[in-house]
């Protein structure tokens, strides 16, 4: 086994041991530090906890609801966790993130365990930390989405498959992962969880005429068993108790998602382009080089025998593109869409990047550090520009969010700028010396560590006091004080995270909608109202005049009732959750 292009003369032993409790403490670092101090993000975040929490109120197990009322969009599985976790640690944005975090690490160490068996212990170091020190991985993996229970499932379906395709009988036992992770990520996150690991699957076995071999030993009749006795009971209960809407809406979310761009989320064909070379940052610049490779000589896997890491790397490269591919040609694009291909992304530039560290000028490394430089100086002079951008686009944003004029970040893009810039300045030169090549690995893991550290301490407890916390607040107030009867009504842009903090169902309304404005005033009880603090004067009377309760940089609480005794009760709650998010 060749030497680790990282740690250097490390003995085996002590890699084995050394190298998982690193990966599990840095993931942990990445994925956990913070985890809780930012409120939820609307729509998809606001929406999967606050389903999850209603879950668990309601006691509903089979069909999720969104406000009280049916939600399609997704299979339960991730409803049920984050039911768990809120029974385990209480309704807060930390235990509703926890699973994402925590598949996350499952991620990370799965791609250590799989890369240590078949290459070993200082590839599979590298191959791990470069699929967790990016952007998108950091980012999705802190938030309340499907896609890391989704991709840690998918990735064990793909990964099961290549060691269950391996040779002998021992191997076999792996397609029961095969299936097995098949099923758990339908029920994540819908058919998608049986496409893309087919994606990985078929040109694989198509290109290396192993079709036959499959059917012969990858069990698929009985495979198919399990899975649909894993997937079908829940489908088919979902479809008993709601019969044609469920079909209309799984189908709408599907296929139509596919075909037709859904709640505005379109873009050209090439959208996915920026997204893997930014998103997967710095290692994207080492990718195009191995991707290359690994598919122009693909006539030389027709036929065994092939050696173990150019026939990995062939199987990771046709994952790649398969769902590169698919996910471009989808209607509908979403920047976490192409998560799913980061794990063998991460596995073809390790290799790369092993190959680099031993050879002298091996060939690619000129064309990749180049990418390198361009995509870090365009992306620390996109970073030094954000302000002004910022302010370009001020006028647009205040009417939903008030306060954001007042948004004021400082140095801080600046500092990322240069953060990345001096990161790719100095992997750069170590690249390009042949004998300190080996500490370019560690300038980039302490590149993307600083940028990271910066965002989640500084930046977004900035952005979460104007774009977050205000409304959040003030639905926070309005849950503690409404009775079982009484309304919430939330005016604007709607928020799906407010029924969350709130507790309770909430009743959005555009400012302009006065049918629906009257309809709400003639409910009976109490009704409050979160809103931006400029938008009351659109409100039909008598909602227009409504006192306030409680002003929040720049969204308002009213009351059709006065609020006397509790109002010092409220005004500390919200101050004590200011402090606790350190918000000003």
């Amino acid at each position: 086994m060749a030497r680790s292009s990282v740690s250097g003369g490390s003995s085996p032993a002590r890699s084995s041991l050394l190298h998982p409790f690193l990966i599990l403490a840095l993931a942990s670092g990445m994925f956990l530090l913070g985890l809780g101090n930012l409120g939820l993000t609307d729509r998809d975040e606001g929406s999967n906890a606050e389903a999850g929490r209603e879950m668990l109120e309601t006691g509903h197990w089979i069909s999720p609801t969104l406000n009280y009322e049916p939600r399609f969009a997704k299979p339960a599985l991730v409803y049920w966790i984050l039911s768990g976790s809120f029974a385990l640690f209480g309704v807060s944005e930390f235990a509703a993130r926890l699973p994402s975090a925590l598949f996350g690490i499952g991620l990370i160490f799965l791609q250590y365990q799989f890369l240590r068996r078949i290459i070993g212990p200082s590839t599979a170091f590298v191959g791990a930390l470069m699929l967790l020190l990016n952007v998108e991985v950091i980012a999705i993996n802190r938030m309340v989405l499907t896609d890391p229970e989704l991709v840690f499932f998918t990735t064990v379906a793909a990964y099961s498959f290549w060691r269950g395709m391996q040779g002998g009988r021992p191997e076999r036992r792996w397609f029961w992962g095969w299936y097995g992770g098949m099923a758990l990520a339908m029920l994540a996150k819908g058919p998608v969880g049986i496409v893309i690991p087919v994606l990985a699957m078929a040109p694989y076995l198509t290109l290396t005429r192993q079709w036959s071999s499959f059917w012969k030993h990858g069990y698929p009749l009985l495979g198919t068993v399990v899975f649909l006795i894993v997937t079908a009971p829940w489908y088919l209960a979902m479809f008993a108790i709601h019969g044609a809407d469920y079909l209309a809406a799984a189908q709408a979310n599907t296929t139509g998602r596919f075909a037709d761009p859904m709640e505005g989320h379109g873009g050209t064909i090439l959208f996915f382009v920026p997204v893997l070379l930014f998103g997967f940052f710095p290692w994207s610049a080492f990718l195009p080089v191995p991707l290359y490779e690994a598919l122009k000589s693909w006539k030389r896997f027709r036929e065994p025998p092939w050696k173990t890491e150019e026939h990995l790397a062939f199987f990771a490269a046709l994952w790649v593109i398969s769902v590169f591919i698919f996910f471009s040609l989808s209607a509908t694009r979403l920047p976490h869409y192409l998560y799913p291909l980061f794990p063998p992304a991460a596995i073809l530039t390790a290799l790369f990047w092993r190959r680099c560290s031993q050879e002298a000028g091996s060939r690619g490394l000129t064309i990749s550090v180049r990418l390198l430089v361009i995509l870090g100086y365009l992306l620390g002079i996109a970073l030094a520009s954000a302000p002004a951008v910022y302010h370009a686009v001020l006028r647009t944003i205040v009417n939903d969010f008030p306060a954001a004029a007042h948004l004021e970040l400082g140095l801080l893009p600046a500092v990322l700028g240069v953060i990345v810039v001096m990161g790719v300045t100095g992997m750069r030169y170590l690249l390009n010396q042949e004998e300190k090549r080996k500490k370019a690995f560690w300038m980039a893991a302490g590149m993307m560590g600083c940028f990271s550290l910066v965002v989640v301490v500084w930046v977004l407890p900035k952005v979460n006091s104007v774009f977050l916390a205000p409304p959040q607040e003030l639905a926070m107030i309005a849950g503690f004080n409404l009775g079982p009867h009484d309304q919430l009504i939330q005016v604007g842009r709607k928020l799906p995270s407010l029924g969350f903090y709130a507790k309770r169902k909430v009743y959005q309304v555009n400012s302009g909608d006065h049918k629906k404005i009257e309809t709400l005033i003639h409910f009976p009880g109490r009704k409050m109202v979160v809103l931006p603090s400029h938008q009351r004067s659109t409100l039909l009377s008598p909602m227009s005049g409504y006192p306030v309760v409680l002003e929040i940089n720049g969204f308002s609480l009213l009351s059709s009732k006065p609020v006397l005794q509790e109002t010092i009760q409220l005004s500390g709650t919200a101050q004590r959750r200011k402090d606790t998010k350190g918000t000003p």
